[in-house]
């Protein structure tokens, strides 16, 4: 008996030290760390939850704002223009008196003439250009990435010559003899500026006006019966708002470009992000409540981040053209389709956008006496924001590197519109009579009102209490530019 309690106690006492052993060993077994970081392996209180799904709507429309506003740019420009002037292949306005502060589109260029149209592959199918010589243009897809220059850096070299724009899906014959190029959207910007003669005294548009309008644009496959005249409207002097949405329009377009374009225009990784919010090809675009409000947060927030992005700069100064200078490079070093040595610069690209329009590889790319180059600053020689209340000077020195002409304009920092003053044309160039100094340099002055014995055309007027932007143009930019022996001086605060 004894003998049996005796095995009875040591069984008891082996099952309850393997009963603390496994119990101990569940007390230690590690937990996976994704069970410790979010609420012990539960799920969250459906409140939070919400309020997480929210926040995720929220940035993910935040990203397609960002990343959609080259096409929301372009568009907003088609749509102004066509209000005023209809559409059509054949219609393509002129601003034959140059363009000025009344026409609201981002850093417009006063100083030559500008022909914009916007074309529609999808409904004409492809079509012939013929561009003018001498012509400093390109042709862009609605994302505004380069199809083709048009020009000295373009395939016509400066000759003109006859375009023709592919549709997407085109899978026709092409015929010889013709610069051809598919666009990877049906619609297509044509952006021509055609440069002014030297007047007296000042700049003479007639003959720009003159090669502007001897563009053709027809359908490749029309007879010459069934193609309609050209149209050229003058656009100058009139108000024109061509700028893109800043509210809820912004989505409901963005949701008839993507329903109008092919599927292969978008990336799939952008699709995706774009159907999270609810944009989806061929389906209804049915925000709730909730996501309307979510939506119009986003569109009054993404352009303060762009624009803050803008004002601090980047920590690795890529963005700077010179080492002991405040003037900017728009591209930051990179190519015209915004890549980096080893990414796409989607934050770069987004400030460009917010501020201006076209781009093209005449404008990046190191072609003596042939590309364009631009410039810009928004700060003064001591590194303070330019400001409409006060008094600037501006010395170029002398001989600029331009085998075609330079050109200096103010610009507002938000959206690159020109400052709305009495002034109207807020730029002066090379075309004037600008009084040189002893040393040949030449000074334009900044305030809002013009210092006394400074030329009218050595003046741009500004806005008191508002910042303001000053950019440099060189047209045709030699040798001196690209090896930095020839620098623009700082903007200098006037006392």
């Amino acid at each position: 008996m004894a003998s049996m309690q005796r095995t009875f106690a040591v069984s008891a006492l082996a099952a309850a030290l393997a009963f603390v052993s496994v119990g101990h060993a569940a007390d230690e077994a590690p937990a996976s760390p994704l069970i410790k970081q979010i609420n012990n392996g539960n799920w969250l209180d459906p409140k939070e939850a919400e309020s997480l799904r929210d926040e995720l709507y929220y940035q993910r429309a935040i990203h397609a704002y960002m990343t959609m506003l080259p096409a929301l740019n372009v568009i907003g420009m088609r749509d102004g223009s066509e209000r005023a002037f209809g559409a059509g292949y054949n219609v393509l306005p002129i601003w034959k008196q140059r363009m000025d502060s009344r026409t609201m589109v981002p850093t417009p260029n006063a100083d030559v003439i500008y022909s914009m149209s916007y074309l529609d592959l999808k409904k004409t199918g492809p079509l012939v250009v013929k561009a003018p010589p001498n012509v400093i243009g390109m042709f862009t897809d609605f994302f505004q990435r380069t199809i083709t220059d048009v020009g000295a850096i373009g395939p016509d070299r400066a000759q003109g010559g006859l375009y023709l724009l592919l549709p997407p899906d085109y899978n026709g014959p092409v015929p010889p003899s013709y610069f051809a190029f598919k666009s990877s959207t049906y619609n297509v910007f044509l952006f021509f500026r055609t440069v002014m003669a030297k007047g007296e005294g000042k700049p003479d548009p007639a003959p720009a006006v003159k090669a502007a309008e001897s563009t053709r644009v027809y359908p490749l496959w029309a007879t010459e019966k069934d193609a309609k005249p050209m149209e050229f409207p003058d656009a100058s002097g009139q108000p024109l708002n061509m700028m893109y949405p800043t509210d809820n329009e912004y989505w409901t377009k963005l949701k008839m470009f993507v329903d109008y374009e092919p599927v292969e225009a978008i990336d799939p990784e952008l699709r995706g992000v774009l159907a999270s919010i609810g944009i989806i090809k061929g389906q209804p675009f049915q925000p709730t409540d909730r996501q309307q409000e979510l939506l119009e947060k986003a569109v009054e927030t993404a352009p303060k981040m762009i624009l803050a992005n803008r004002q601090l700069g980047r920590e690795d100064g890529r963005n700077l053209y010179y080492t002991d200078r405040q003037y900017e490079n728009t591209w930051a070093g990179g190519t015209a389709e915004w890549m980096q040595d080893s990414y796409l610069d989607v934050n770069q690209r987004a400030n460009f956008f917010q501020f201006a329009y076209s781009l093209a590889p005449a404008m990046v790319m190191h072609t003596t006496g042939a590309g364009s180059k631009y410039p810009f600053t928004g700060r003064d020689a001591e590194g303070n924001f330019l400001e409409g209340s006060h008094t600037y000077k501006l010395r170029l020195p002398p001989n600029a590197p331009a085998a075609l002409f330079w050109a200096v304009t103010a610009y507002n920092i938000t959206d690159g519109t020109m400052p709305e003053t009495k002034q109207l044309l807020p730029s002066t160039n090379g075309y004037y009579d600008i009084p040189k100094q002893s040393d040949g340099s030449i000074e334009i002055w900044f305030g809002p009102e013009k210092p006394t014995d400074v030329a009218d055309a050595a003046f741009i007027q500004t806005i008191p209490g508002r910042n303001f932007l000053v950019a440099l143009r060189l047209y045709g930019a030699e040798d001196a530019f690209y090896d930095q022996t020839w620098k623009p001086d700082d903007v200098v605060k006037v006392k």
